[in-house]
């Protein structure tokens, strides 16, 4: 089981390690070359053939499957196949394949000498044997290099998901560390307490809050997407829990656009906001955080503005919040690729996240 298991991830290597590229191509020109050998030996097998024609008919051979594979590689893959345009993949496969044997037909057509007829029919009938298995085995060489690269993208996709679900993971984890916590949930439990007596209503409107932000946490966070606005009420139950134990502490959530059915992955924007709680002053009277949502065609525009303490922040408090920035950085490039803009600007009284996603 163990040697079955190393054979595949060798394999695995060899199809997708950026160091062994030059490697998979030195292989790949071996197995042409071997193939193009095979087409002068039969060749010579018919006519026989100068030392010149035979190196260079190697050559040719060599040019046009090597071209053909790598047209197909680099060019009829990734542009119609890997787009769901499979008729014209197929359609220019086969006008591929149709042009090589024309080229290899003319090619021995020249060099089989013309003869009696009798001899002649012998030679026809040969070629046409030749072209019809030749036309085979060409089709099959590179559909069988379109498979190779298929699954080299399905091992990195899976490679990608995997490192994906391993990052939302411990971003969920240490959303639950910072948050679920003994300390945090008695801060809020106490708030609960001592209200009781003075404002009951507002001691029921924390253990609500409280209660859903949990539920979100602990349920609705195991999809893999979820509609912005319950992602919003999130934020908005987050942000109204802080604004009760501190005195002096605004915050504000506003949207543009028709958001009811955007839906994107969970947890994406609580890194930002925790990390805009962290930085303010609890005993500062101007003490805010600003959100605002906007839908612009096809992108979505998160803007989160802080005030920032004028008292040193503790250490731990930095670090936490720089090492969440940089999960998040990496999971929004799991997530989003190259479809998503990140930037983050200071000045002495505020701090500002804007975050543009390509929908």
């Amino acid at each position: 089981m163990q040697i079955t298991e190393n054979n595949n991830n060798l394999i695995i290597k060899l199809l997708t390690h950026p160091y062994l590229k030059i490697f998979r191509h030195l292989i790949l020109l071996i197995f042409i070359a071997s193939i193009s050998g095979g087409f002068i030996w039969y060749m010579q097998e018919e006519v026989e053939m100068t030392t010149f024609q035979r190196y260079g008919g190697l050559l040719f051979f060599i040019f046009i499957f090597l071209g053909s594979i790598y047209l197909n590689i680099y060019i009829l893959v990734p542009k119609l196949l890997e787009k769901n345009k499979w008729a014209m993949y197929f359609s220019s496969l086969l006008s591929v394949v149709l042009l090589i044997i024309l080229l290899i037909f003319l090619i021995q057509a020249i060099y089989i000498p013309k003869a009696p007829s009798t001899a002649n029919e012998t030679n026809i009938f040969s070629i046409i044997i030749n072209v019809l298995s030749s036309t085979m085995s060409i089709f099959l060489l590179l559909v069988g290099t379109t498979t190779l690269v298929l699954f080299k993208h399905w091992i990195s996709d899976m490679k990608q998901s995997e490192e994906l679900e391993s990052n939302t993971l411990s971003l969920e984890l240490k959303l639950l560390e910072n948050q679920i916590n003994p300390h945090f949930l008695f801060n809020m439990l106490n708030n609960a307490n001592i209200m009781i007596k003075k404002d009951p209503e507002a001691a029921s409107n924390i253990i609500y809050k409280l209660e859903e932000m949990l539920r979100y946490q602990m349920n609705d966070n195991t999809r893999k997407k979820v509609l912005l606005k319950e992602e919003i009420l999130f934020l908005d139950d987050y942000l109204e829990l802080e604004r009760t134990r501190r005195d002096y502490f605004d915050y504000i959530i506003s949207t543009d656009g028709n958001i009811d059915q955007i839906e994107l992955p969970p947890l994406l924007f609580i890194t930002f906001v925790e990390n805009a709680v962290k930085h303010n002053s609890a005993n500062s009277t101007n003490s805010y955080v600003h959100i605002m949502f906007t839908l612009n065609k096809e992108q979505l525009i998160f803007i989160c503005e802080n005030s920032i303490s004028q008292r040193p922040i503790p250490i731990d408090k930095q670090n936490n919040g720089g090492i969440g920035l940089i999960n998040i950085r990496r999971r929004l490039d799991l997530l989003f690729e190259n479809n998503y803009s990140l930037e983050q600007t200071k000045t002495k009284v505020s701090y500002t996240t804007r975050l543009i996603l390509n929908l």
